[in-house]
């Protein structure tokens, strides 16, 4: 979601004990129809509720009612406002003047505002409701649950080897079926009291009381038995996905040593002001964006940047917050304020880019509203239609079948993996130095036709480098002194390259006289001889006869008391994977390659020539720039989607009008952050080649999951209908299928090789 909502108008609530993917997506829905709310989305996987209100003046009255629909639909859990859990921290901090425990730290953080801080730590907010089974809710549940469980299926064990009477048979199934899923029953009477009738706890009270009611007393206990562990290792499943998500983005800093005096004093990082000072030690995060005024060290970028070398920092050096601290000391001047930071804008970008549902994610969540009442109404029919009308058949055994598409009808699978999966592939990407702003973008690079590059900065370095040294009747060496001189007052990028191409410090007192002319170069007099050093306008109002250069970038003549001496040409340098990245796109599928450029058509030409682009535009202004994105944009097919590739600065119109805006090298860049759909967090194109792989590969571990599914379940509703699934089959279809999505799901984690 926008960050730019603003304060008290956006909400974020802590849904503490949301256990139940399929009841998060029905309060989703009930919320988002209230009258008086624009936008609300629940993430299951952070379990947080986002509300954007109409007007402020409604949103206590919002808040309310959604208070009411939670209670409704999932009455054990707990609502928390992130805003206010943070206040109260925030007073601790205050008073001990020293962080408070990391696990805490990192699961509340502060917030001076009702805006969510981005850097929570969502998943670990529940101080144990998180860890518990889906149907215990609080600390000791969890080892009373496994008890009963344990007695249940003991007992459950007792009857089906020992041979005893009937009587005690049914004692012994029917204790253990109270022991097993007696919780069930009741939290489904519960729910059909509140109107919830299609849930998973109703379709499996009634499966299983079914089977006992035909006389099935081991097949209903063992199906619930079998039922009540699949859930069991399916919350566990869930909470080691979110656990590695949490572990991916866990670049939230603890604390921050701020400098006081000749002392320090450990704080939370949202208590340091713009303009302090701050030491981090060997070991220690960056808490905030900053500048080094003491110390020399090196740092890991590689929670920011997906880059495992460490960059070498000393004083003067720009640091951000997420970098680690390999060796030195050094004392930091703060920036930026903690929510102003990058890791917090990091952080805040993956936590809410579930807001922008894939197209995928959509489809599943309207399905899973229809699917299960249908399945339910077709089970009805197929327990009563066949016995009154088919010659033969008992009501026992049609009942026994519609059990089976009962048990079939639980959509978690779906609802709970494929969030999972896109959430994964975005956090996924996070850690590989690439921020998705959402499922939405995650799916559409999937389908990318078209790549359009800027080129300054993008495909090129932005970095002017002497690339050529031509001198004429003397030598290299002396040319470039000679230019080195000329260009030593000035600051210009031209002149800083040659001085830097130099390498040697001027003694600027044997500059005995130096002229700038304005549009045409310097006249300078160095030991005795006068040198000019400029275009060629210079080298004609000096009646200088020269060579033109036909060489590509800016080209600086130079002359030695009248005589040409010779040229030098300064140009971009293209990037070292700006060549293999364009290979690379059209392998897997991108159908043209475009560089628009305001440089001039010789330059342009040249870099596309040399990277195999497809079409160069150069001399180009911003707004002709988008005139040219819109005509690429009608040439390509209806489901393909036009990426554009920027700094994300001076080209925010055109990302904007892009199908997907990427801004390249948004490291410490806001303008980037704030105008792209896609941030590739360091300056290289391969990056681009990155996100596409990993969306592909997401998109491929989601559509798994969802054939997977349906084939598992409708292969169980047809043998069931028929006569040929027992429920072991059934269940196996529901919290099986469920367990092995979620698993397959957590693949996409894994992102390194991509």
């Amino acid at each position: 979601m926008s960050s730019e909502i603003k304060d008290g108008l956006r909400r974020e609530f802590i849904l503490e004990g949301l256990h139940c993917a399929n009841c998060a997506s029905k309060i989703e829905t009930r919320v988002n129809e209230l009258e008086e709310v624009q936008f609300a989305h629940v993430n299951f996987v952070t379990k947080t509720l986002v509300i954007e209100a109409n007007s402020l003046e409604k949103i206590e009255d919002i808040i309310h009612k959604m208070k009411d629909i939670v209670k409704k639909l999932e009455p054990d859990v707990l609502v928390k406002e992130k805003s206010k859990a943070r206040k109260n921290i925030h007073r601790n901090h205050s008073s001990h003047g020293q962080c408070c425990d990391h696990d805490h730290d990192h699961s509340e953080g502060h917030s001076h505002s009702h805006k969510e801080e981005p850097g929570h730590r969502v998943d670990n907010h529940s101080h144990g409701h998180d860890h518990d089974h889906g149907h215990s809710h609080g600390n000791g549940n969890h080892k009373t649950q496994y008890l009963r469980l344990g007695i249940g299926a003991l007992l459950f064990a007792m009857a089906a080897i020992f041979k005893v009477s009937n009587t005690m048979e049914f004692i012994l199934f029917f204790a253990s079926y109270i022991l097993i899923g007696g919780e069930v029953v009741l939290r489904a009477a519960k729910n059909i009291l509140r109107g919830q009738v299609f849930d998973e706890n109703f379709l499996m009270a009634i499966a299983t009381i079914g089977a006992f009611a035909i006389g099935e007393f081991s097949e209903g206990v063992a199906v619930m038995l079998f039922y009540q562990i699949g859930e069991l290792f399916q919350d566990i499943a869930v909470n080691r996905s979110r656990k590695s998500i949490a572990e991916l983005m866990d670049i939230r800093p603890d604390y921050a040593n701020l400098k006081i005096g000749n002392g320090e004093k450990k704080v939370s990082p949202e208590e340091v002001q713009v303009g302090d000072y701050i030491i981090v030690k060997p070991g220690e995060k960056i808490p905030l964006d900053g500048v080094v005024i003491e110390g020399v060290t090196m740092m890991d970028t590689s929670a920011l940047t997906g880059e495992s070398v460490p960059r070498e920092i000393q004083k003067g050096s720009n640091v951000l917050s997420g970098f680690i601290n390999k060796n030195g000391v050094v004392v930091i001047e703060v920036t930026k304020s903690f929510e102003d930071s990058t890791v917090a804008k990091i952080l805040d970008l993956v936590e809410n880019a579930s807001g922008k549902k894939a197209p995928t994610e959509n489809f599943i969540t309207k399905f899973a509203r229809y699917y299960t009442p249908i399945v339910v109404y077709a089970a009805l029919g197929l327990a009563l239609i066949p016995p009154l009308f088919v010659e033969g058949a008992t009501f026992s055994e049609w009942i026994y079948r519609a059990l089976i598409f009962l048990v079939v009808s639980c959509p978690c699978a779906l609802v709970i993996s494929i969030p999972l999966g896109f959430f994964g592939g975005i956090g996924g990407a996070s850690k590989n130095g690439i921020l998705i702003k959402g499922g939405n973008y995650l799916e559409a690079l999937n389908n990318v036709e078209t790549v359009i590059f800027d080129k300054t900065g993008t495909l090129t370095k932005g970095v002017f480098k002497v690339t050529e040294i031509q001198p004429n009747n003397i030598s290299k060496e002396e040319l470039l002194e000679f230019a080195a001189f000329a260009e030593s007052y000035s600051n210009h990028p031209i002149a800083v390259s040659i001085l830097n191409e130099y390498g040697k410090t001027i003694n600027k007192e044997e500059i005995e006289s130096y002229e700038e002319i304005s549009g045409h170069g310097i006249r300078v007099k160095v030991k005795g001889k006068v040198i000019l050093a400029g275009n060629a306008r210079l080298m004609e109002s000096f009646n200088i006869p020269y060579h033109p250069a036909e060489a590509i970038g800016t080209i600086v003549y130079m002359a030695v008391d009248g005589s040409f001496a010779g040229h030098i040409i300064i140009s971009d340098e293209i990037k070292k994977d700006a060549k293999e990245a364009i290979k690379v796109l059209k392998n897997i599928g991108v159908k043209k390659t475009v560089m628009l450029t305001g440089d001039n058509k010789l330059v342009g030409t040249r870099v596309g020539s040399e990277l195999g682009l497809d079409e160069v535009y150069a001399e180009l202004l911003p707004d002709q720039k988008v005139e040219k994105l819109e005509m690429l944009d009608r040439q390509k097919s209806e489901k393909g989607k036009l990426v554009f590739v920027g700094d994300g600065i001076n080209d925010a119109p055109v990302l904007a009008r892009a199908d997907i805006g990427v801004a390249m090298g948004g490291l410490g860049s806001d303008a980037a952050i704030e105008a792209a759909d896609v941030v590739l967090m360091t300056d290289e194109p391969m990056k681009l080649v990155s996100a596409i792989k990993i969306a592909k590969r997401t998109r491929r571990i989601v559509w798994q999951n969802i054939a997977f599914a349906f084939i598992v379940k409708a292969i169980v509703l047809v043998l069931g209908a028929g006569g040929l699934a027992t429920m072991w089959e059934a269940v196996f279809a529901d919290v099986g299928v469920a367990l092995i999505a979620i698993l397959n799901s957590m693949r996409v984690l894994n992102v390194k090789d991509l």
